[in-house]
């Protein structure tokens, strides 16, 4: 909780300070600080509560909207929280902690602080309330993280390649992360059948837990179309990259190539220093076995377990 102001108010913040204790009537939001946590075999990201909870006292207003769509209809409620004073836990926590609040039974996430006129001594917060289909993200203890893969696509296979730079998912690259780094991006609408069917090995092995049939081994030729992004490359460093694609592809016959990729050079810029990031891209259209990629994704898990 941020200090108050040794100093005696000003008229406008006095004046502000007593509008908000009227409509708010001292409300107070309880907030429990999440801790991140990557899932080793596909990038996915989870948020696992802990036992530090603290109470912030404002004005929090709600707007809620009703959206309909293919697959949910969910109402969406955006949250404006009013503060006498800065929370300073919203400023200072790592990319690896979150701060989530209760609201009745929507869960309050702040993602930007609105203007500041500081004579006013007033702190607007603003975000989304979390969506019902993430809210499967936010678990109560690491005991109800998902213990098996998530995915079904290549994508573990681009994970594990990353002898030259670390790789991550796209959508989960982590906050403000420096050159050298890869993203792999699947295109969702491009990943198609190969083999008309599946072939599974019956009789599987039961399982215990939510994922039962988890040893129901199966084996389908499918296509993804990658991207694969690289940040801090040289024209050397992404040749040699490429080069070591190759080999494994021809060494392994983990995956193989349905296109002629080629290395290409991309803009991004930044006005302020007048200069272009080293940024490269590389576009595969990949074969690849089902069971591989799940194969792959379990010996991520495993050596994950034995190196934390």
């Amino acid at each position: 909780m941020g200090i108050a102001n040794e100093v005696s108010q000003s008229p406008l913040e006095a004046a502000l300070a007593s509008g908000i204790q009227s409509i708010s009537q001292d409300q107070a939001v309880s907030f429990t600080q999440y801790n991140k946590y990557v899932m080793p075999q596909d990038g996915y990201v989870f948020w696992v509560a802990t036992a530090n909870t603290v109470s912030f006292t404002g004005s929090l207003h709600a707007l809620a909207d009703r959206h309909q769509d293919e697959d949910q209809t969910i109402g969406l409620n955006k949250i404006l929280f009013t503060s006498e004073q800065e929370i300073t836990q919203f400023n200072m926590n790592s990319p690896t902690t979150m701060w989530i609040g209760t609201f009745g039974t929507l869960k309050v996430v702040f993602k930007e602080r609105g203007p500041l006129y500081e004579q006013a001594g007033v702190w607007h917060y603003s975000g989304d309330a979390v969506y019902p289909a993430l809210e499967a993200q936010l678990v109560a203890s690491a005991a109800d993280l998902p213990v098996g893969p998530i995915v079904s696509n290549s994508l573990p296979i681009w994970l594990s390649l990353n002898s030259f730079a670390p790789v991550y998912s796209s959508y989960l690259v982590p906050d403000n992360v420096i050159p050298p780094y890869i993203v792999a991006h699947i295109e969702p609408e491009e990943t198609d059948v190969l083999q008309q069917y599946p072939i599974y090995q019956w009789p599987g092995v039961t399982g215990t837990g939510a994922d039962p049939l988890h040893s129901l081994a199966s084996i389908q030729l499918m296509k993804d179309k990658v991207k694969l992004i690289l940040y801090g490359f040289t024209s050397g460093m992404a040749i040699q990259y490429l080069t070591s694609l190759i080999e494994y592809s021809l060494n392994t016959d983990t995956f193989g190539f349905c296109n002629a990729p080629a290395i290409r050079d991309e803009k991004r810029t930044q006005v302020e220093i007048a200069a272009i990031a080293m940024k490269k891209s590389i576009e595969i259209q990949a074969s690849y076995y089902q069971g591989t990629a799940d194969a792959i994704q379990r010996r991520l898990i495993l050596s994950a377990a034995v190196t934390v």
